[in-house]
């Protein structure tokens, strides 16, 4: 495997982190999670958006290095020119004090990228036994202290789900372990307002303009257990995967419905038109 840091690519052997750096430590770091199409980053600009975002609230200065150049450099290098990939950047906080968020001179930027797999018809999910808190200082950050995440999902997985659904230390519906989530009422689109503590998803972002494009009605709110109960359809979505229908809730098994394949559709013609585009540049 090629890894992009420090504007080249080099093989895993010479790639390397300080053991002092608190991304490696303690979490302290950000990552963005791109699809790419035939060798093409797909919606990068939202995702580096995102990225100074979160560095931002951080108190780091923006990435300045060309990412998008090192991003198709990466996927090349990778093998990565035609098909589904997955994209990985990753920000570090470097070496530092612990009462000092600053980051360190030896703080790393590097991307990674691996053949993405196929996307499922459908996903069976669980809820959660934990909550998330919506008031962590780390929520609404993609934040690379992530096992929080990963042991939710591996309990889900043992218990023969794909994903698991938590709620919030409020009662409200907030998020999946590795997407957001939507459900669908009387033909009304609904997500968890981002003050839940759910991620700013950017499928989630474009979900929700392809809706109002589309003339579906809808909205944020607050969810509860019985919205769920209620709920006509509920679907994930995901960067990598897009609008994806959720076929079980525990053991409730659920229907795809007409709102969430309309949406897929037309996320599919957006990915595609934005690879168009790019072809072209």
């Amino acid at each position: 495997m090629q890894i992009w840091s420090q504007g080249r690519c080099v093989s895993v052997a010479e790639f390397s982190v300080s053991p002092f750096d608190r991304g490696l430590g303690h979490g302290l770091g950000l990552f963005e999670t791109i699809l790419a199409l035939d060798g093409v980053p797909i919606l990068m600009d939202r995702h580096l958006a995102r990225l100074a975002s979160g560095m931002e609230r951080l108190g780091w200065k923006a990435v300045e290095a060309d990412l998008l150049g090192g991003a198709r450099r990466v996927l090349a290098a990778n093998g990565c020119g035609s098909g589904r990939a997955r994209l990985r950047l990753a920000v570090t906080g470097g070496s530092g004090g612990l009462d000092d968020l600053a980051r360190g001179e030896d703080a790393q930027v590097w991307m990674t990228a691996v053949a993405a797999g196929e996307i499922p018809e459908s996903v069976a999910v669980e809820i959660s036994p934990w909550t998330r808190n919506q008031n962590s200082p780390v929520a609404g950050l993609k934040c690379a202290s992530y096992a929080e995440n990963l042991l939710a999902l591996d309990h889900a997985r043992r218990r023969g789900f794909q994903e698991t659904l938590f709620f919030n230390t409020a009662g409200d519906w907030c998020e999946a372990a590795m997407a957001n989530v939507f459900l669908v009422k009387n033909g009304e689109l609904r997500t968890p307002f981002l003050s839940s503590g759910c991620l700013p998803g950017i499928a989630r972002g474009l979900v929700l303009e392809i809706a109002q494009t589309l003339g579906i009605p809808s909205a944020e709110r607050a969810l509860r257990m019985a919205d769920l109960e209620a709920a006509d359809e509920i679907f994930l979505s995901s960067a990598i995967r897009g609008p994806v229908p959720v076929s079980r809730l525990g053991e409730k098994c659920l229907t795809p419905g007409p709102v969430g394949k309309k949406l897929r559709g037309e996320w599919i013609q957006r990915i595609q038109a934005e690879l168009a585009c790019s072809a072209e540049i």
